[in-house]
């Protein structure tokens, strides 16, 4: 019998494409800073030894630009000039302007309407305690691993990828660890058996085990499979904002509508609406009335309530889809000004959510179970 497969995958922070939104979210999280209204649509490109920022910049704020990327850019690792992409010698060019006075028009504070039309999705289920799929938990704690490695000892560099496929019975509940794939850059004299060694005993093993597996019971683990990975980063590959939007999210496990989130002030429902769509999808399940949901939000641009809201519970729940949804339009001000509010959105945190992840670390406001009990108690359970 074929076996129920499911596989996600994560990038570390060194990748080209999250070094593009480290610095994206470096610059909104810099003009938040000074000027909590600021309006940011921030796009950067990278590649050897060049990065390029341009978008559209509405603020108060005196930020410079290219000293919040270098910055950046030596936080991730990228201090070697050897590696074809380092903080000291990158050429950084800005082709940054203002807002579009016709957006600007929708969403300024009396009409309070979303900045682009869109969906917008957030999920959440049992099988981690975090609330977050299996597989994308596994592989994004992977990355995390890596990274904490890549500072830990100078062999490595900040460049690297995880895969991992989880096996699940009919009935969607977890069976095993299937296959774990690790691709990590690392220094020309490092030779590959030993860094084989190392992930497996370093960063694999502690990981399984922190989620209750064990490495032996792993059928298929691929290190570094091609061989040496010398050449990464920037200078291996040309990383561009928004393009990391599944691992950005739920590893490809829950729908995705297309929005990216770096670079972007909360006035953008891409981001805030689906940190909005996690918060309710997690608070249903932490408060026992599903064991995985689904919910997606949608807007139309200039307009302040959504247009559409649902909930699918993939037939866990303990009421109905339908009650779940009228729960959450009872108990969530789904307007952009209300999810800033809860959220509290306009302040500088998102520089860590393109390093570290959006969604299943705990000290996020859209993390939070906090109407959990309300939800609850309308519901009669």
């Amino acid at each position: 019998m074929e076996k129920r497969l499911f596989t996600s995958e994560c990038v570390t922070n060194g990748h080209p494409d999250k070094v593009a939104d480290s610095i994206s979210d470096a610059i909104l999280d810099a003009c938040l800073a000074q000027d909590p209204n600021s309006r940011v649509a921030c796009e950067t490109m990278v590649t050897t030894n060049f990065c390029i920022i341009c978008g559209e910049i509405t603020t108060k704020a005196a930020v410079d630009y290219a000293a919040v990327a270098r910055e950046a850019i030596r936080k991730i690792g990228y201090v070697c000039p050897g590696d074809g992409f380092d903080a000291d010698t990158v050429e950084i060019q800005c082709r940054v302007h203002t807002q579009s006075a016709d957006i600007a028009l929708g969403t300024n504070d009396e009409v309070g309407g979303a900045g682009d039309q869109g969906m917008m999705f957030g999920g959440a289920c049992t099988q981690t305690p975090e609330l977050m799929p299996l597989p994308a938990a596994l592989s994004r704690a992977l990355c995390s691993r890596l990274t904490q490695c890549v500072h830990e000892t100078n062999l490595l560099r900040p460049d690297g990828k995880t895969q991992v496929t989880v096996e699940f019975d009919e009935q969607g509940n977890v069976v095993g660890i299937d296959t774990v794939v690790v691709s990590i850059m690392h220094r020309a004299d490092f030779a590959i058996e030993a860094l084989r060694k190392y992930v497996r005993e370093n960063v694999i093993a502690p990981v399984l085990e922190r989620y209750g597996f064990h490495i032996e019971n792993v059928a298929h683990i691929h290190i570094n499979p091609t061989g040496n990975f010398v050449i990464g980063g920037p200078n291996g590959d040309t990383g561009l904002t928004g393009r990391k939007i599944i691992v950005d999210t739920y590893g490809g496990y829950f729908s995705h509508g297309g929005g990216a989130f770096s670079g972007k002030d909360p006035t953008k429902v891409d981001r805030s609406a689906a940190y909005m769509a996690r918060y309710m999808a997690k608070n249903l399940v932490a408060a026992g009335l599903a064991e995985q949901v689904q919910v997606q939000l949608a807007y139309a641009i200039g307009v302040a309530e959504p247009v559409s809201v649902r909930v699918d519970s993939y037939g866990t729940g303990k009421v109905s889809d339908e009650t779940m949804t009228e729960l959450l339009r009872k108990t969530c001000d789904l307007t952009p000004a209300g999810i800033i509010r809860k959220l509290d959105l306009r302040r500088p945190i998102y520089a860590s959510t393109a390093a570290k992840g959006h969604f299943g670390v705990g000290d996020k406001s859209w993390e939070q179970t906090d109407i959990a009990p309300k939800l609850r108690e309308l519901a009669g359970i």
